[in-house]
């Protein structure tokens, strides 16, 4: 599976708290749209779909998810743990499973949202990967 490599954040932690950076220019592409999730309950899944054209670099900010990828040929499930993060290219079926109450992803967007960018059931994923 194509760029999607899980990496921990470099984070500063004392007495005072723990500070989480994300610099931008490393991403590979300007961030258009940023949204978080959390508050999930344990077990549930989001996602469940594919985009088009966005990218995503979703960010554990809290808490553990374990990030399921499908690009059609090849699937994979990665854990992502408080302070870690992982990249899903376009055309990538992604969800995430919520493994703790405390949960939290942050999640960076190349793209402005739009629906139609969306490809919302797995049969017309399949559809637009096999036409490729």
């Amino acid at each position: 599976m194509k760029n999607n490599i899980k990496c921990t954040l470099g984070v500063f932690e004392d007495y005072r708290g723990c500070l989480l950076p994300i610099e931008f220019t490393g991403l590979g592409f300007d961030p258009k749209r940023v949204f978080v999730v959390n508050s999930v309950p344990v077990g549930d899944v989001r996602g469940n779909h594919s985009h088009h054209k966005t990218k995503q670099y979703i960010v554990c900010t809290n808490g553990s998810v374990n990030v399921m990828l499908d690009d059609g040929k090849t699937k994979k499930t990665t854990k992502l743990n408080k302070n870690q993060s992982i990249m899903v290219p376009e055309l990538v079926w992604d969800s995430q499973e919520f493994l703790t109450e405390d949960a939290e992803i942050l999640v960076i967007c190349s793209t402005e949202y739009n629906i139609e960018d969306y490809i919302l059931t797995y049969d017309e994923f399949i559809k637009v990967i096999n036409q490729r």
